[in-house]
């Protein structure tokens, strides 16, 4: 009865992991997105089983060992990158050759009989063992090259053996019995599926008479084995106890620099496009007065008056050259309120209608007195010092176009822009943000 309860508690056990066999991937997060893993795996393998160990040492139970074919296989489940916990299964023979006296020789020597042996057939055994991955052994590949691994856990198994001395033969029957499977091993991986499994694995089972021959200790076997590991899951997907994350990062890193190459590329060139279209568009080619990007009527005359946009003015108002120019203060108010009511479109050089009536005072200033007049304008440090110079120069230019196209002198008009260069307060701060983002106007 015990043994059948025993059994029926491995059989359940074993069924209880592989249950999960197509459940979701476990998924894990990367530097750009969600990375999927696939985490389950079966394995066959094939060996050879012998009744002789790593730690026999002097003393065995039988001299001679005899190697004879062992087939198994898993199912497992990865847990971590580094561990992993699988339902195995193992079949075969273990054989062994003249049995060991109980009594040793007169030196402290073994004593082994001749002509003897046993052979002990598993029927069948299953076990779920810890799988432990020592290292990922890949810097440049995500897949792992060489995965060295330690196990071990327990299991249960049915077995028979026969033994013999001379022609008496001794048939024990199938007796169940605990074991304790431990191994070591490295696994290859062969594609992003498939591995290559490379194992030695010690089984230490909970009976003197696994082997027929009883001397008081309980017996081992080992099984050296070569077998393949096949993925479940999307193929696209790599294995979690293959992947190398320092692999994974290097190609990553390798992708962001060359994305942050091509963009800093491309800000190059439109900088030096937009530098060139600058120097074009703010010069003047026909030594009017008028930017070309204002100028309507390119290729004036030298010396000929010109309107805001450039073309000549028909009509031209009589030049009264004064010996000695006068601002009064009423002409300072009419400038102060032309500047306190500008206004220009958000980061462009338009000027928006609030400002025409100011500015057309200003104009009539300019005309009736005969004024020179000079435009600065200034930004405040927000961006680059190109943009705002930028600025500045267009807004000035600007205001002169719009006083020229209301009759003002365009040689009697300087525009001129210092972008953030001249500060009147502090750009530290909103307010003195503002005071600094100006167009000055000096009479003279």
């Amino acid at each position: 009865m015990n043994s059948k309860i025993t059994k029926s508690t491995m059989l359940v056990a074993l069924l209880g992991l592989s249950s999960q066999l197509f459940a979701q991937e476990t998924p894990t997060t990367s530097r750009f997105s969600n990375q999927g893993f696939r985490t389950w795996s079966v394995g066959v393998h094939g060996g050879a089983l012998t009744p002789r160990t790593l730690f026999d040492g002097k003393y065995r139970d039988f001299q001679t060992a005899k190697e004879n074919i062992g087939y198994g296989g898993y199912i497992k489940k990865q847990i971590l990158p580094s561990l992993g916990i699988q339902a195995e299964f193992l079949a075969g023979k273990v054989e062994g050759l003249r049995a060991r006296l109980a009594d040793d020789d007169a030196n402290g020597n073994p004593q082994y009989l001749t002509n003897s042996g046993f052979k002990t057939n598993i029927e069948w055994s299953g076990a779920v063992t810890a799988v432990y991955n020592i290292a990922n052994i890949s810097i440049n590949r995500e897949n792992a090259i060489l995965i060295p691994y330690v196990k071990a856990g327990g299991g249960y198994m049915s077995s028979g053996a026969t033994s013999y001395v001379g022609d008496v033969t001794n048939n024990q029957g199938y007796q169940k019995n605990w074991f304790i499977p431990t191994g070591i091993g490295f696994k290859v991986g062969v594609t992003k599926g498939i591995n290559l499994d490379l194992g030695y694995d010690v089984n230490f089972v909970k009976s003197a008479k696994f082997n027929t021959h009883d001397l008081g200790t309980n017996d081992r076997f080992t099984y050296a084995h070569a077998g393949l590991e096949f993925a479940l899951g999307n193929k696209e997907k790599p294995q979690l106890q293959n992947y190398s994350s320092l692999a994974n990062l290097n190609k990553q890193t390798a992708a962001e620099s060359s994305e942050l190459r091509r963009a800093l590329s491309t800000v190059e060139q439109n900088a030096q496009r937009d530098r060139e279209q600058y120097a074009k568009d703010m010069g003047d080619e026909d030594n009017d007065g008028v930017a070309n990007k204002f100028d309507k009527c390119p290729d004036t005359k030298s010396g000929t008056v010109v309107d805001g946009a450039g073309c000549p003015i028909k009509v031209q108002r009589e030049i009264v050259k004064e010996t000695k120019v006068v601002v009064s203060e009423a002409d300072r108010k009419i400038v102060k309120d032309a500047i306190s009511n500008l206004e220009f479109d958000l980061g462009k050089s338009t000027l928006r209608p609030k400002s025409y009536e100011t500015l057309n005072r200003v104009a009539a200033l300019l005309v009736e007195k005969n004024f020179s007049l000079k435009l600065a304008g200034h930004t405040d440090n927000t961006g680059s010092r190109e943009t705002n110079l930028r600025l500045s120069k267009d807004r000035a230019e600007s205001v002169k176009a719009y006083l020229v196209s209301q009759g003002a002198n365009a040689s009697r008009i300087e525009a001129t822009g210092y972008g953030p260069d001249q500060p009147i307060a502090s750009n530290k701060t909103a307010a003195g943000r503002q005071q600094n983002r100006r167009v000055e106007f000096t009479l003279y």
